[in-house]
């Protein structure tokens, strides 16, 4: 009941739908830098760990214990979005799901989609379940990066996991024409969702980029723990 009461009042759920999380094969959240790409990504792979998911979240940016550490503040601020839950309740559910979040650290220079491929492989190996997206933070969408998603890309036709991104945008660049930041314009076409985070007031508004006929509806977030203003 937990689970899903969480589920429920994750930002996520009301801005893409748990249903749609892994519905194709690249996703993106954009922002310029300190607007909460990162914690909406934790948002979404917290979504899965409370849908009985695997996730693995790889990092370009920060170590593992600082990424772990956005986990347990998201999973706290989602508990206490729902009113009072018995404490021990909440950690014996963050103690059951945890488990299934795998991270590594890299930087720009060892990150590889080989490394990612042979890791997924020793899931097989073990015959233990895979996991159903793969958070990729901290990804240079200044540089050409399309041999690099045509790569990934094959990893989700050969595992059937779902790829999100993080992609930093800059204050006062133009957007294309269609209405994308410069840095996914080039690659647009090899993304099924994607999200922009903008400030506005003292708020955060999430609007839809691309996700099908879903284009352009926006949500309002609380900047210090990205959840839904109601």
């Amino acid at each position: 009941m937990l689970k899903k009461d969480l589920i429920l009042k994750s930002p996520v759920e009301k801005a893409i739908g748990v249903e749609n999380i892994t519905k194709g094969q690249l996703g993106a959240v954009l922002s310029r830098a300190g607007v909460g790409k990162t914690s909406f990504l934790v948002q979404i792979a917290l979504t899965q760990l409370l849908a009985d998911q695997k996730i693995l979240h790889v990092s370009l940016d920060d170590p593992m214990d600082k990424i772990n550490l956005r986990y347990d503040e998201a999973y706290t601020n989602l508990v206490d979005n729902i009113g009072y839950v018995d404490p021990q309740k909440a950690v014996r559910l963050w103690e059951d799901i945890c488990p299934n979040k795998v991270g590594i650290s890299y930087t720009e220079s060892t990150f590889n989609t080989d490394k990612i491929r042979e890791y997924l492989k020793s899931f097989k190996k073990s015959d233990i379940a895979l996991p159903t997206i793969l958070v990729i933070d901290g990804l240079n969408f200044d540089k050409d990066v399309s041999a690099t998603l045509k790569e990934l890309k094959s990893l989700n036709q050969e595992f059937g996991i779902f790829i999100w991104f993080s992609i930093k945008s800059h204050r006062d660049e133009a957007w294309s024409q269609e209405g994308f930041p410069v840095q996914l314009e080039a690659v647009k076409d090899m993304f099924d969702k994607a999200i922009f985070l903008k400030p506005v007031e003292d708020k955060i508004e999430a609007v839809i980029l691309k996700d099908g006929d879903r284009m352009n509806q926006t949500y309002r977030l609380e900047p210090a723990t990205m959840m839904l203003v109601e």
